[in-house]
């Protein structure tokens, strides 16, 4: 078994005010405040983040963003940077959505540029990466994730590598009900732990956690966390209700000690 602890963060994307957030968070907190077994992450909108940090504190959960700005500050109206996202205690920081990449025009090369910053202000990215339907469908998936993920890592060295996080997200299986196969899974993430090895070495990629995004939920979890190179998920919808996303933590924890 993998000694890598097991990761759930849950994306409410643009769902939640403060208020219901704080509510959301209480109620996980509760249930799950207290577990290590899985490290967990809940990634409100920027709206939400400094009333969710009140809630988590304390707690064994922790705090991520959605999505930052490259440069620390400046005249870039609308953008939250790496510093500011610090400054509330958070941990992690998701990059390069496929709905970010799809519906804002962001570029490898731009996805890039904040990983490198969120690592010089001590973020962990959860760098995302994976292929549309067409893509899958004209036989391309390997190479398209390829292409992401060397470019998302230009510039990271080996002794940062190991706080990075990278999601394999196939843009046709978010939010559709479609789910890969536990087979397809694994082997896109077999070949990205290789992509891995070859660019850091074998010791620093069998210490990066890969997720599994594509509507993971509490009944296909085990199967899929079960496999040999799938570390977590970044959860979408199922992380919008208490319930579900406990059960996932849990399906993650039950895995954990196998």
């Amino acid at each position: 078994m993998s000694s890598r602890k097991k990761l759930i963060a849950g994306n409410w994307k643009m769902n939640k005010t403060s208020s219901d957030g704080v509510s959301l968070v209480a109620e996980l907190v509760a249930t799950i405040g207290k577990q290590s077994e899985v490290e967990v992450v809940v990634c409100p909108p920027f709206t939400a983040l400094e009333s969710a940090a009140k809630a988590l504190d304390g707690s064994t959960l922790k705090l991520g963003a959605q999505n930052m700005h490259f440069e620390a500050s400046g005249a870039f109206t609308g953008e939250v940077s790496a510093p500011m996202l610090r400054a509330l205690f958070a941990t992690h920081v998701i990059l390069g959505h496929s709905e970010r990449r799809a519906l804002f025009g962001e570029t490898d090369a731009l996805v890039n540029k904040k990983v490198l910053a969120a690592l010089k202000n001590q973020l962990r990215p959860i760098l995302c990466v994976g292929e549309t339907l067409a893509e899958r469908e004209a036989g391309s998936t390997l190479s398209v994730v390829q292409t992401q993920l060397e470019a998302g890592l230009e510039g990271v060295g080996k002794d940062q590598a190991a706080s990075m996080v990278i999601a394999y997200e196939p843009v046709w299986a978010i939010g559709t009900g479609k789910v890969a196969t536990t087979e397809q899974a694994q082997e896109v993430h077999a070949f990205i732990r290789g992509l891995l090895t070859k660019h850091f070495t074998d010791v620093v990629a069998q210490k990066i956690r890969i997720l599994y995004g594509g509507s993971m939920k509490p009944a296909n979890a085990p199967e899929l966390l079960a496999q040999k190179d799938i570390d977590g998920g970044p959860i979408g919808g199922a992380s919008l209700e208490a319930r579900s996303f406990v059960e996932l933590v849990k399906a993650a924890a039950a895995v954990a000690v196998l």
